[in-house]
Order: C-alpha cells, then sequence, then structure tokens
C-alpha cells in the first residue's frame, strides 16, 4: 500500500478552521494533513491573523493613522471594556484613525474620488456592468490579438514594479508546459495604500471579467483570488460579482475559481511569497529568477497580476490599446492614486499617469495645513520635500528621483510633523514585517529602527552608519522589502538634514 501523500496546501485552511494557533491545533492539523507538527506550527505563528486568534479589534497604526492619532482611539476601545491590540497599516487610510473587528466588517465605507467620467480607465463611480463585452471579444479575436491589445496599451503592473503587461503573458504563452494558473494578488498591504479595496467594492465585475480573460487567453484552468484577510467585504463582493456572471452565462464552467484569505503577512503582496502561501507555508519570498511565469504556482507557469491591472483590461480591450495609452501624460494610462494623511478629503482620485501632487491635492481639496513632505508610493517610497509638488507622479520620473510611484499611496505630511518621529514610524512598520528569511533585511530593520530611536533618546552618533546599513539591504534582500526598508529614513537624512541634526544630507548634497 502506497503512503498517504502530505497534503501540505490545506494547513492554512485547517488552521483558520480551527481558530488559528491554540492549544492542540498544531497536532489536529497534522493528523489531517500529514504535514509535520512542527512545520504547521512555524506556518501558524508566520501569520499575525492566526498567531493572534483571540486579539480583539486590530487597531492600525500606520504612519496616516499615526497622524489621526491612532493611540487615543485604542484607549477609548480599551475605556468601553474592548480588547484592542496594534496591528500594521490595515488598508483603511482614508477612515484614520482606523481599526477592524473581526466581528464587524461595517467599518470600510467607500472613500470619496473621482467623479465618473469616460476618459477614466477604471472610473470607480460610474456603475459596474455585467455586459462581459471585452470577454466575449477575446474569445473571438484570440490570444495573439488580446497579447498585441496589451503591448499597444503600455500596461504596466499597478501593484508597484510597472513591469509590461504584455512580456508576462507572452512568456507564459511561449511556455511548452500546459498547466496554467493565474492569481490575482489582492493582498493589499503598503500603508497609504487602499486602491484595490475600492476597486474591488465598487467595480467587482471588471476584476471577475479581467480574470476570466487571462484565463480564457492563457489556457488556465484554474483561478486563484488571494485577498486581504482584513477584508471580509472585499471578498464577498467578488464572490457575488462572480455567480452574477455564472447565472448570465458568460463564463467557462471548465474554469474553477479559488478564494482565498490572507492571514496577515504584509511579506505577501510580494509575488513569490503570496505564492508560497497558496502552497501552505510560511510567505517568504523565493530567489528569482526563475520568475513565476515559468515556474510559480506547484512550479507551474503562472500569472500574477494586480487587482488594478486587472482592472483595466476590460477598458483596454474593449477600446483598444491606443485609447489606454492616449489617457496618460507621461507614461500610457490612467492611474488610481490614493491620498491620505494631511488631506482634506481622502480618498482614491483616478488622473492621467504623471498627474502631479499639486493637481491630485486640488481633487482632494487641498492640504490639512502648510505641506511640508509626501510619500509617493506607500511607506516603500520614502519622502519627498514639498518642492517636489509638481513631479509627475509616474514609475519612470520617482524612480530616476531616487523614490518610486509603487502602488500610489500618497500620504501627505504637514508642517507639523516631525520627520525623524515619521521615519521611525515607517522602520518599525518594516522590522515588524520583514519575514526574516535573510538576514540584510532582518537585521538591517532592526539596526535602522534601533538607531533611530537612540537618536531620539540623545545619541548624536547613532546614524553614523545608516547609509553604510541601507547599501547592504538594498544591494543584498531577497525582495523589495528588504531592498525600500530604508528608504523612509535615507530620504529624510536628504531633504531635511537639520531635523537630524546635520548642515547637509551624508555625502554633502544640500536639501532640495
Amino acid at each position: 500500500m502506497q503512503p498517504k501523500k502530505a497534503r501540505r496546501e490545506e494547513i492554512l485552511d485547517r488552521l483558520e478552521e480551527a481558530g488559528g494557533q491554540r492549544t492542540g491545533v498544531a497536532k489536529t492539523v497534522q493528523r489531517q494533513t500529514l504535514v509535520p507538527e512542527a512545520d504547521i506550527f512555524g506556518v501558524a505563528t508566520f501569520y499575525s491573523l492566526l498567531a493572534q486568534p483571540e486579539a480583539g479589534i486590530r487597531v492600525c497604526q500606520g504612519l496616516t493613522c499615526q497622524l489621526a492619532e491612532c493611540e487615543h482611539l485604542k484607549s477609548e476601545l480599551e475605556a468601553d471594556g474592548k480588547s484592542s491590540v496594534f496591528a500594521s497599516c490595515l488598508g483603511r487610510c482614508d477612515l484614520a484613525p482606523a481599526f477592524w473587528d473581526p466581528e464587524d466588517e461595517s467599518q470600510i465605507d467607500r472613500a470619496p474620488g473621482s467623479p465618473s467620467s469616460p476618459d477614466l480607465a477604471i472610473d470607480l463611480a460610474a456603475p459596474d456592468s455585467l455586459a462581459y463585452e471585452a470577454l466575449h471579444k477575446a474569445a473571438e479575436k484570440g490570444p495573439d490579438w488580446v497579447v498585441g491589445e496589451l503591448e499597444a496599451s503600455g500596461l504596466t503592473g499597478r501593484g508597484g514594479a510597472g513591469f509590461p503587461a504584455h512580456i508576462k503573458w507572452q512568456a507564459i504563452l511561449d511556455q511548452p508546459e500546459t498547466e496554467r494558473y493565474v492569481v490575482l494578488n489582492a493582498d493589499e498591504g503598503e500603508p497609504g495604500t487602499f486602491k484595490d479595496r475600492e476597486v474591488i467594492l465598487r467595480r467587482p465585475h471588471l476584476v471577475i471579467e479581467g480574470l476570466a480573460v487571462a484565463a480564457q487567453c492563457l489556457e488556465a484552468r484554474d483561478i486563484y483570488a488571494y485577498v486581504r484577510g482584513e477584508f471580509g467585504r472585499v471578498r464577498a463582493a467578488l464572490e457575488e460579482a462572480l455567480q452574477a456572471a455564472r447565472k448570465a452565462g458568460h463564463l467557462d464552467d471548465g474554469v474553477t475559481w479559488h478564494f482565498v484569505d490572507g492571514h496577515g503577512a504584509y511579506i505577501c503582496g510580494e509575488e513569490t511569497a503570496l505564492l508560497e502561501a497558496l502552497e501552505g507555508k510560511r510567505g517568504m519570498p523565493r530567489m528569482k529568477p526563475p520568475f513565476p511565469v515559468e515556474k510559480g504556482f506547484r512550479g507551474k507557469p503562472t500569472l500574477i497580476q494586480n487587482v488594478e491591472s486587472i482592472a483595466c483590461l476590460a477598458g483596454i480591450l474593449r477600446r483598444g490599446g491606443a485609447w489606454f495609452r492616449g489617457l496618460g501624460r507621461t507614461e500610457p494610462g490612467t492611474k488610481l492614486y490614493c491620498l491620505s494623511g494631511h488631506v482634506e478629503r481622502p480618498g482614491v482620485y483616478e488622473a492621467p499617469m504623471g498627474t502631479t501632487l499639486r493637481e491630485l491635492l486640488a481633487m482632494a481639496d487641498g492640504v490639512s495645513g502648510t505641506l511640508k513632505a509626501f510619500s509617493p508610493g506607500g511607506a516603500s517610497s520614502g519622502f519627498l520635500p514639498a518642492s517636489s509638488i509638481d513631479m509627475p507622479m509616474d514609475f519612470g520620473g520617482l524612480r530616476a528621483a531616487g523614490t518610486m510611484l509603487g502602488s500610489a499611496g500618497v500620504v501627505v505630511l504637514n508642517d507639523t510633523v516631525d520627520m525623524v518621529w515619521a521615519a521611525l514610524t515607517q522602520a518599525v512598520f518594516f522590522e515588524e514585517e520583514s519575514c526574516g528569511q535573510c538576514s540584510p533585511c532582518r537585521i538591517g530593520t532592526q539596526i535602522l529602527r534601533q538607531a533611530l530611536e537612540r537618536y531620539r533618546d540623545g545619541d548624536p552618533g547613532a546614524l553614523a552608519y545608516v547609509q553604510d546599513v541601507a547599501w547592504g539591504m538594498g544591494e543584498a534582500s531577497i525582495c523589495g522589502l528588504g531592498q525600500a526598508a530604508a528608504l523612509p529614513l535615507t530620504s529624510a537624512l536628504k531633504y531635511f538634514p537639520e531635523e537630524f541634526g546635520l548642515a547637509s544630507a551624508p555625502g554633502g548634497s544640500t536639501t532640495s
């Protein structure tokens, strides 16, 4: 008799069914899956939602919520007799100070944003459509046409990397392996970012249709939607849209759809860490190459796309790649920009790629106070000074300026903010969210946080080795977390040296 095969991919589902890591749970799951108990314990303790199943209400301590006095919110909850813990950014930056109660999903409100317009690729304010015209058009014209339109559109990944979408799709079509997968990355965890939440809540059919187009074009038989665990209503919106599309007869019955909850790990927004999670492992990024288009989920060719990227597909295929390209100003298409922090009307604003912060602030009714600094692309992008207000917000221009557009999570800071404190807030986030796999990131994030704390405690020499540590992290970390984690501190040093007791930025450059 053949021994039973261990079922590692079931681990997270079984742990979730058991209510997280509690006494005896690892042993129970071991019997169910035949995976070693030590491995199960390691997985359970990696993910915050499983490791702290009885934490109660989670209060966001991201930078935007710190600006909105999240400590006061936590004190109020505890005064009301409600158990609470601090958590990393909860993706509700427009509702700061934000919290998440697992027993009540009603706190997610829909942020205000851009008015409906035919010149927007996603158009969050428009009615969602069940027509699925793009899917039927793609079926009629075939994969080569779809990839050709993607190339003509110039669509690049909207999750942060900005990689051309058509290259990914063509690379999978070129693989001899016919077992292929489509994966939606909806594990939105970058502080300052909440656009994917809005897309799914407002336009879920754009997402379902885009995924169906991808599976049809690439001949994938399975679609996995990995949705942030703190967003229960978001997953429900996708599932309801899927059922409506099936009922309308739009979808191929031969494709299996899987909806998977994330379990509280920022690192799983990195595509290969997400794949590890889908396979029932700790979410630790893989070395690349090979890339997922060659060896992804279960070692097979896998397309991984961000929610915003997938949502652009329907408009591109309905109206043409050239139409989408023409929507941009400095780069193709429109972009969903998230505005939070010291801004009068936080929310998601869709605008031409290359729109400036000055223009975005005008859409959001301006700054609360006097602009001092901003993060153009979430915590990973560091800080830019107010003098950069007219810089085009696109991938190439910001990269050339030493920062990044990333997921376009724009956090606005006014002149009341201490930049040493702001850098420390981001350093705490990255240290807590490092997966710990590689030493440059695991040790480097700790060193940066400790250096900032020592400096705030009165040690003027505490930051002497920051630039060296940052260089090592950038050069040797496995994934983008470690490569970018030092940027909040190094950018604050560059643009606001006087707040660190320096006459100029390290290396002799002056402030902008």
